[in-house]
This record gives structure tokens, sequence and C-alpha cells, in this order.
């Protein structure tokens, strides 16, 4: 039930500056940043890594550390100054009646103590509930989580759910005192699209049926228009840009906000005929921001002499709701003008087949009894009869939720894993049973693996330019010294990284030039398959928009085949020529990218195309929340694998699915789905994604 006891702002933050003080220096984090939380109202605060979007939530829970202020401005919670209240006050505000939501589930749960007695805890401490009054409680928001049988989930450890399940608990555990806040600090970066679209709709309809007003950090616009009634955009530690979720999308009146949506993969968006644009230069530093404004060096339209004279303010956009800019040049700049196109780009020649995978099946066996290896032995089969072909220059997309075996098909093709069964073809040559050891040089700097996290891959202790020149040495590439440092030169300027980056260390990059550098690295053996395992879902919008752009540039010129594993549908959408639907081992779709982004659809196909948040208001998106979580591999259901969350079943008769894997079946050439649904019922199907007509 909505809290009647204040009408004013829940939470209310005016000219916040907080800083970060090292030996050497202050760092000023975040700078006169204003917003208000109304009662009831769900506020995004959006904005690249780096831009003090978390050390908002952090400083509104007096939470920043030993080394961290605040410097400057107020927050008042229903209208009182966080400032001036004392710990035990403090406390009794924390977690009570502003709780909050981190990004990463397992941080917030006690891996020792059973999800009930975590759940009971709040009340009992908070409130000082008694244990039976705080059971019914929790019975009450697990259910309301939509988790399955409650009991159970309350008696199981935290490690016996999913990532999914985890941070719905986690969401339980802030519901357990019905705060009149709650922060949500990314609470879906770690979740399948599929889930987060099912924890996204919770979200929205735990906020209505509490009255809880919500702050809903994120780096994820189409998120953000999905869950918020208004928008703030962070660059650099302020607020350049505030108002309504339509203002802004549709009426935005700051260059930033102007730059980010360029940069995202919209419905219309194609790698050649109409090229993302992504934001020139680096995001800076704290200490290194420049004079005036900060987006000035990156912007469009700056203009010297004004918006580098000095600090600039917020200043309200006339005619709209509460809606306000830092732009000097808001009311000069035609927003309506249509972006600079970017230069067209020749659609790079398909080829011949270079990798020819024929029923290929990975199977992995454990002991029923995992920790003492005792028992039966059972199967997980993780990759089961995938077959298909990809061609020279071609950009194979490969989509689905975790658990579905992308990553396992990939190591087999990479000589990490060797197949159970079936035949993997490079050039004819079978190489499905050869590991990596075995594998000669040239195989193996033929096909090659771009990671899906740049910090990971990289020696922190060997400087950029000698860990490309290692790749040369092992690769057998250049007869001298000199040779290979030529090579890595130009490898650098192939990533579009200045040359002088061969003498910097990992720690001096950001997330996006370190992608660059495992790219490089990864060409170093003259690539002719790159395996790219989620490659840009580590960075932001805009460094995405980059590296997306770099990798087909490569393409285009080395005629590399990409093999592109991602859940993000957006971006398969945008620069895939072909995609491969995979769930719980099974291919269930694969064709053009035009074949599989428009009816009819395999309803796996349909369900995950409905879960993708698009930041474009003229979208309209049929709303399809998948119930449950992709099944065990050890433990599959019977039938089809879909079948347990499938909602076309019924469509069916003689319950064949239950009982029958489907046969994979031709739709149109080329086109092929793994279902039992009729070409009639297919034929039935609607779009998922329609755009209004202007």
């Amino acid at each position: 039930m909505p809290k009647p006891d204040y009408d004013g702002p829940i939470l209310e933050i005016d000219k916040l500056s907080i800083s970060f003080f090292t030996r050497l220096r202050e760092i000023p984090a975040v700078m006169d940043f204003s917003i208000a939380v109304q009662p009831g109202e769900a506020v995004g605060l959006v904005g690249e890594s780096g831009c003090g979007k978390s050390t908002v939530a952090l400083g509104v829970m007096r939470d920043l550390g030993k080394n961290g202020e605040i410097v400057g401005g107020s927050i008042k919670f229903k209208g009182r100054d966080m400032g001036e209240m004392n710990k035990d006050e403090l406390r009794r505000i924390r977690g009570n009646e502003i709780a909050m939501i981190y990004q990463e589930p397992m941080a917030s749960l006690n891996p020792a103590m059973k999800i009930g007695r975590q759940l009971m805890e709040v009340p009992m401490i908070h409130q000082g509930a008694s244990e039976a009054q705080a059971l019914e409680r929790a019975l009450q928001v697990v259910t309301d989580v939509k988790l399955p049988d409650p009991k159970r989930i309350l008696n199981s450890y935290p490690h016996q759910l999913s990532g999914g399940q985890q941070q719905r608990i986690v969401i339980a555990m802030a519901l357990m005192s019905e705060p009149s806040l709650l922060i949500l600090d990314e609470p879906t970066t770690a979740l399948d699209v599929t889930v987060e679209a099912a924890v996204v709709e919770l979200v929205k309809d735990l906020g209505k049926k509490y009255g809880t007003s919500m702050l809903f950090i994120s780096h994820n616009l189409g998120l953000v228009l999905e869950t918020c009634d208004r928008i703030c955009v962070m660059y650099s530690g302020e607020a350049v840009e505030r108002g309504s979720i339509e203002d802004v999308f549709d009426e935005m009146q700051h260059p930033y906000t102007q730059a980010l949506f360029r940069s995202i993969p919209l419905p219309g968006a194609d790698k050649n005929a109409h090229p993302l644009k992504a934001i020139p230069g680096n995001f800076p530093l704290p200490h290194e921001r420049p004079r005036g404004c900060n987006f000035g060096p990156r912007c469009d339209y700056f203009e010297a002499g004004r918006c580098d004279a000095g600090g600039i303010v917020m200043s309200p956009v006339p005619g709209n709701d509460r809606h306000a800019t830092r732009c000097l040049k808001f009311q000069e700049i035609d927003w309506q003008a249509p972006p600079d196109l970017m230069e067209s780009k020749e659609k790079g020649e398909i080829g011949e087949v270079i990798l020819k995978i024929d029923k290929l099946k990975k199977y992995y066996e454990v002991a029923a009894n995992a920790l003492f290896g005792g028992g039966a032995h059972k199967v997980v089969k993780a990759n089961e009869e995938l077959s298909f072909e990809a061609r020279e220059s071609e950009t194979l997309a490969i989509v689905g939720e975790s658990g579905c075996g992308k990553s396992t098909f990939a190591k087999v093709l990479m000589g990490l894993e060797t197949a159970t069964e079936g035949q993997i073809l490079l050039d004819g040559r079978n190489i499905e049973q050869i590991p990596i050891q075995a594998r000669d040089r040239k195989t193996v700097g033929e096909v090659q693996m771009v990671f899906q996290n740049p910090f990971d891959t990289l020696n922190p202790s060997m400087t950029v330019g000698r860990q490309i020149i290692r790749a040369l040495e092992i690769f057998g590439i250049g007869d001298s010294e000199a040779g290979r440092k030529a090579r890595m030169l130009e490898l650098l300027d192939l990533v579009k990284l200045p040359r002088a980056f061969a003498d910097r260390m990992p720690r001096q990059l950001s997330g996006g030039q370190k992608q660059r550098v495992g790219i490089a690295r990864a060409f170093a053996g003259d690539a002719r398959i790159v395996v790219a395992d989620e490659p840009v879902s580590a960075l932001d919008v805009s460094v995405q928009a980059a590296v997306t752009d770099l990798l087909m540039e490569i393409q285009r010129e080395q005629k590399t085949t990409l093999l592109f594993i991602s859940h993000d549908l957006s971006i398969v959408r945008y620069l895939s020529d072909r995609v491969m639907v995979m769930y719980l081992g099974h291919v269930v779709e694969l064709g053009t990218t035009d074949q599989v982004f428009s009816p009819p659809y395999h309803p796996y196909t349909e369900a995950l195309l409905s879960a993708v948040p698009i930041a474009d208001t003229s979208v309209q998106k049929t709303h399809i929340v998948l119930e449950g979580d992709i099944p065990s591999a050890m433990n599959p259901p019977p039938g089809c694998p879909f079948q347990t969350r499938c909602r076309w079943k019924d469509q069916v008769p003689n319950r064949l699915c239950d009982r029958e894997v489907p046969k994979v079946r031709e739709l149109s050439e080329g086109h092929q789905v793994k279902c039992h649904l009729s070409d009639e019922k297919l034929a039935e199907m609607e779009p998922v994604i329609k755009i209004a007509a202007e």
C-alpha cells in the first residue's frame, strides 16, 4: 500500500558534490547534481561507466567509504536533510525506508544461510516482528516476486538458485520492509534478456503495488524507457539533461543525449546503409576534465571561447514539464536536422563455405554426487546435433540465453574441448577431435577468439605492444624482431589505436581500448574465423558502436568470417547476415537476419524479440514474458526442449511437444525451424516489434 505519511518529494538532491580524496589530490566525482523523486515515481539515471551514477546512490545511502566525502549540496529524504541525521537515525532509515538493490545478487546474499532466514531477518531487525510474522511476510514477498514453490525456495541456499532467481530474492529482501524509496543499481546487467524482461515487469508491478518511489540506475536507455516516468542523463559527474521520458526521448536538448541515441542500434540501423555514429574521443578522467562544458571536446556543436569560457548551469527548457539542460546553445541548435549521414559502406561479398559443422554433439559426463565423486554418472548434453555452415566475409550471430550451449560450441571450435560426435570441417579438414595443443600454428592462427571481458585477457605486467608481438611470435609471423614490431604497429593502426599505445600498460587503457587490443591480438595470426563471445556487452553504448564498427571494417578488409555470440538482439539485427537461435543445446531456428526477425518465428525467437528493450518511443512490442528459467542440461524435459515455457504448446495436437523432439524443417529457402507447429499456425504469427507510423 502507498504510504500517505509524506506528500512532498520522497528524495530531493540539491546541488550535490561528492569528492574522493587520495594522497595526491581531491578527485571530484559528482558536481552540482540535482534531482527530485516524487511519491510513486520512477526516475532513471543513465550515463556511461564512470559518470558518477553509482556514486550518487552511495551518497544517498551514506556509504562512500573512508576517502569519499560530500563536499557540497544536500540530500533530503521526505523533507529531512540526511546530513543532519545521526548514525542511529541513518541506520533506522537504511534498509527500512530506503532499500538498495545491487548489480551482483550474490554480493547481497549470505552463502551460508538459507534464503528464508535471510528474508526473515529484515522485519525482525527493522520492525521488531515475531518469527511467525516474519515467516508469513517472507512467504508473501517470495510469492510476489513470482518464484515457483515459495516454501522450497525459502528452504534453499543461494547457490541452489539461478541468477534470475537470486536477483528476485534480493528484490524480495529489499521489499520486505515496504521501503518508500528503492534504489536499483544496474539490477539486470548480469541477467539474460528474457529473465531481465521478467524482472523489469516485476519491479514495475511491485512499485505500483507498494507505492514505492524508485531511482533506477542503468546504462540501457531501452530499459529506462520501459520502467521509468522521468530520466536524468549524466556525463562526467554532472547531470546534463533532466525531464520526462517523452520530452527527453522525443525532444532531446543536449548534444550528449543526442550522441548517445545515435550510437544505439535502433530498428532501421544497418551496418552498410545506415552505420551507427560512435561518439568521437574519450570520456575525460575526473582530474583531467576540460574547462567549461565537460562534453565540449567531443561535441559537434562546440564553439571555442563560449562553451569553454566558464561553468555551465542547468537551464529550463521552455514549454516542457520540469525539463532542463546543461547546454548554452540548446535554443540555437536545430534538433530536428537529420544526422550527418555516416559514409555508406560497400557490403562485403560473401564467399565460399569456410566452416562446416555437421551433426556436432558435445556431452559431458559428471558424477551424480559431484562433491564426493561417488554414485552413478549423469550426462550433460551441452550441444545436440548442431549443423550449419559459415562463409567467407559472413557474420553469423549465435543467440540464446545462458546455458543454451553457445560457449560450449565455441570451446569445441577453438580446440579447448573435443567433440563427442559429428564433424567440424575447416576448409574441408576435420578439426573436431584435435585439441588446441595438437593443432598446427596455421590452424590456431586461423581460428581466433575475442572474449567478453577485455580485462581478463591481457597480461597486466606486459606492455600492449609486447602482448601483440608475443602473439606474432607464437604464430611464427615475421622473420625478425624489427619485422614483428612493424607488423604490431600495423595491427594497432588496424584497430584504430595510436601507435604510442604500444608502450602503455593495460591499466592505462579504458575498457574499449583494451577490447581493441584483444581484437588486434586475435588478428595477429591472419585469422580467417573470429569467434566474438559477447565482445561488447562489457562496454558502454558509445564504445559499443565504435568496436562493432571496427569489427565490421576489419571484416571487409580481411574477408574474415565472424561468429558473433550475443544475447543482445539489437546488435545482432544491426550487424549479422545470418542468425542461429539456440535453446538448451539445440538449434531451434536458423536463417538470414530478415527471415529470423520477421514472422513466422520459432516460439522461442518470438519471446526473445519481445524481451529486448528498445530505446524508441515509436516502437510498439507484443508483450511476452517467459515463465521460469532454462531447464538444466543435466535433466532436460522430454520432447521439445522449449515445451516447459512455450505459449503455443496447446496449439499442437496429441501432446506431441511433450513426447517428441521436433524435426528440423525448412520454412523457406535457407530458413529452418525445429518446431511441431503446423505451417498454418506459424503463418498466423504477428510481428512482435512494430514501428508506429509517423
